[in-house]
């Protein structure tokens, strides 16, 4: 329907002092971009995914980099992508697919002249270095970054003592949902002290212990997640309170567990950092000022999760302001690890789990990213470009005078 355009016309008023010219304006594409493969998503969201969906969307070429960790995956996706462009009639250009292990190859992407932004999902650490070398640049492009976050999922009193266990099985079952490898995996749970948490604590806890160990996508993965969970079990303060199975393969993560205080939470930034795979953290508060303290210090997070009933709303009222300013999704009732791909869906959220809090790599509005905007002050009507032309050939849905409509 053309929205993302955003076309919109605002009438010559030549009897107004000063007089106001003609002012039409649209979206055009940016230009190419560099599409770098997530790790964890050789299919959903690798050479395929939302970046390269949405910056075709808007009319950009794409060079998409192959994740080492799949490249015969990335092939096929690539071949079919090259496929349906030449059926489409369209430039071969539209897209091209690098292959290769190193650094190098991407930096030596993100500094080329023709490359205009940047999509990319992965580690704070790779997002940062693409960051910086996109600032770098003669002409510094965006890098539209989605990096880390541990999610934090808020068990409110009312809803703990109504459906507690219920909350406790499936918040286990989404910990471990794809061995925990998902940027929305619920690594951290904030709730008040009380025989409520107690009842839940010891439902989750059994629960994860009779999970198993399951295989990750990749080594390194793997390995990483083993660092994470080696480093969060040697913070004073922090206690691991159960684990799952024992592994029988290589490369298996064991779902874990830690507990801490909202202090000891609050005192120490390491129990804050993202471990990539299944493991959460739970923070007991005092009452609701600790729980509202703990939330004032969090960074920067993709979403954030409420359990409440009714009886939670006003507890749940106060969180939200803050909640709006910590994270680009809060959902109420569910769990984080399910991405719907609609129009309203935001996948993104303040730094440190997006390098642009202003943006979404998933969703529609994702294709405005990529996306700038160019006024025309009183061109010829026959040099117009269609979008902002009178008579509306396109049939868009356009601002014209300030009224919504395709006029």
């Amino acid at each position: 329907d053309g929205r993302w355009q955003d076309a919109t016309l605002d009438s010559a008023l030549p009897e107004r002092a000063p007089p106001r010219p003609d002012l039409r304006m649209q979206k055009i594409a940016v230009g190419p971009v560099a599409v770098f493969g997530a790790s964890n998503f050789p299919l959903a969201f690798s050479v395929a995914g939302g970046d390269t969906a949405s910056a075709l969307a808007a009319g950009c070429p794409v060079v998409a980099k192959a994740h080492p960790a799949h490249p015969g995956t990335s092939e096929l996706v690539g071949r079919a992508i090259q496929k349906a462009v030449a059926d489409s009639g369209l430039p071969e250009g539209v897209f091209s697919l690098v292959m290769g292990v190193g650094n190098a190859i991407g930096t030596s992407l993100v500094a080329h002249p023709a490359i205009q932004a940047v999509g990319f999902t992965g580690s704070r650490t790779g997002g940062l270095a693409l960051v910086n070398v996109a600032n770098t640049r003669p002409q510094p492009i965006p890098v539209y970054a989605e990096m880390s976050s541990i999610n934090p999922v808020y068990l409110l009193p009312e809803a703990l003592a109504a459906r507690g266990e219920q909350i406790a099985r499936d918040l286990i079952d989404s910990l471990v949902l794809g061995v925990g490898q998902f940027c929305t995996n619920p690594g951290l749970l904030l709730a008040i002290e009380g025989p409520a948490l107690e009842a839940f604590r010891a439902t989750a806890l059994a629960a994860l212990t009779g999970k198993p160990a399951a295989t990750m996508l990749t080594p390194g993965i793997h390995q990483a997640f083993e660092r994470g969970v080696t480093q969060l079990s040697d913070i004073a303060g922090l206690s691991r309170a159960a684990c799952g199975l024992d592994a029988t393969g290589p490369n298996q993560a064991r779902p874990v567990f830690f507990e801490t205080s909202a202090e000891q939470f609050i005192a120490d930034h390491r129990m804050h950092v993202e471990v990539f795979g299944p493991s959460t953290v739970l923070v007991t508060c005092k009452d609701a000022e600790a729980l509202l303290a703990v939330t004032r210090i969090l960074e920067g997070q993709l979403t954030a999760t409420v359990q409440a009933d009714a009886g939670d709303h006003a507890l749940a009222a106060r969180l939200l302001p803050a909640l709006e300013r910590k994270v680009g999704r809060v959902l109420f009732n569910g769990f984080p690890t399910g991405v719907e791909v609609s129009f309203a869906m935001v996948h993104g959220g303040p730094f440190p789990a997006t390098s642009d809090t202003r943006t979404t790599s998933v969703g529609a509005s994702a294709i405005d990213r990529f996306l700038r905007p160019v006024c025309y002050q009183n061109v010829p009507a026959d040099l117009l470009p269609q979008a902002v032309q009178d008579g509306n050939p396109l049939n868009l849905w356009r601002l014209k005078d300030g009224e919504l409509g395709r006029a």
